[in-house]
């Protein structure tokens, strides 16, 4: 086995895991070689893993944070949103892309989803942009980038802010440029499911100057680059990514085109081995997408399967499936808040309802899909 072997039991008796980070010796060393710097902080590996993964995006300018939630509060932030304001975003993502907004006390307006992307309708984006709208928060859903010929034009001619949500898109490819440089900043996450990790752990990329400089200040307690240490010329955060992450991530970063061709092999193995199975759709790229970077592999089920029954029924023969994902506007602090109601944004409760997210890593082996393959088969079959 190429991957270091950790002893991690799988969880609660699963026989495939749903997810595992891919570490490696190479890994371990780089951040064993931080840990006897004694630099662990604000130190050269941050650097270059900035400079590194800023050159693989094609983005003038990186920089690292804790986690893809102050990644993107850094964003919604450096953009200027305030109370009052209103961002238009998804209903179909992780919560942190609805709740970035509101840490600014400014107002998420949800739009419904195209539904074979998953991804924001651009048109629908166009009618609801009010005198309060100030930015539009474009999540790539699944590696699947958004349609960003049509949210860049709209952006442009109505004075907003473009943010891109790559949490789960690092490599993602549209119309041939990598995600990550269409809007005034994006947001790359590395948590372990990830198609890289640093553990926890992100980077913002961004063109402008200005706004890296404002990004870098805000999340190191509002410092800016020559002030003393403890001169503070904003409020700021303690989002800050360590040397060992960094570290972690220069590694990772180093194979990851060949961690995304092994990610894509894995996927194609499924493909296959569910193509025969009826009532189930795997997610496949839209034509706009040039590259699909495998951050889960989910599908459809058709009308009429029970998507919950299945899950459950995959779990009693100890293979762990997720719902992808439940709608933010449907969560609990949601509707209490906002008072959403099912039914609100209808496509998106339809393709939540129906998506279910398979095993899938990077070292997951064909024995292995196909017993995740032939569990599926057995429970459609009696669906």
């Amino acid at each position: 086995m190429d991957a270091l072997e950790l002893e991690m039991p799988a969880p609660s008796g699963y026989l495939v895991p749903m997810s595992a980070p891919d570490i490696r010796p190479e890994d371990v060393e780089l951040v064993t070689r931080v840990l006897r710097s004694g630099t662990l902080s604000l130190g050269p590996y941050l650097t270059r893993f900035e400079q590194e993964f800023a050159a693989y995006i094609g983005a003038a300018h990186a920089i690292g944070v804790a986690n893809g939630t102050a990644g993107l509060h850094l964003c919604v932030a450096a953009a200027g949103i305030e109370d009052g304001d209103e961002v238009i975003t998804t209903p179909f993502s992780f919560v942190a892309s609805a709740n970035c907004i509101l840490y600014q006390r400014a107002k998420p307006v949800f739009v419904d989803i195209e539904e074979d992307s998953m991804n924001l309708d651009p048109e629908l984006c166009r009618q609801s942009v009010t005198e309060r709208t100030r930015a539009i928060l474009a999540v790539h859903v699944f590696g699947q980038p958004c349609a960003m010929t049509e949210l860049t034009r709209l952006c442009a001619e109505r004075d907003l802010s473009l943010i891109e949500d790559a949490c789960e898109a690092v490599g993602s490819e549209y119309r041939g440029r990598k995600v990550g440089v269409f809007g005034k900043a994006a947001v790359f996450s590395f948590y372990p499911n990830k198609q890289m990790t640093t553990g926890e752990g992100a980077i913002v990329t961004t063109n402008d100057p200005a706004l890296a400089t404002l990004m870098r200040s805000l999340s190191n307690q509002g410092r800016d680059q020559f002030s003393k240490w403890l001169h503070h010329d904003r409020l700021g955060y303690n989002y800050r990514l360590d040397e060992m992450s960094a570290a972690l991530g220069v590694s990772q970063l180093g194979r990851i085109e060949a961690t995304l061709v092994r990610r894509e092999g894995i996927a194609t193995q499924y493909d296959r081995l569910i193509a025969d199975i009826p009532g189930v759709q795997p997610l496949h790229a839209v034509p706009s997408t040039t590259r699909l970077s495998r951050f889960v592999y989910a599908v459809r089920l058709a009308p009429g399967i029970d998507r919950d029954r299945v899950i459950a029924e995959l779990d009693k023969k100890r293979i762990p499936s997720r719902a992808y994902f439940m709608p933010i506007h449907l969560q609990p602090f949601y509707r209490e808040r906002f008072g959403f109601r099912p039914g609100d944004f209808p496509v998106a409760e339809r393709v939540a309802s129906s998506t279910v997210a398979l095993p899938f890593h990077s070292n997951l082996s064909r024995e292995e899909i196909e017993h995740v393959t032939d569990a599926l088969r057995s429970v459609i079959a009696l669906s």
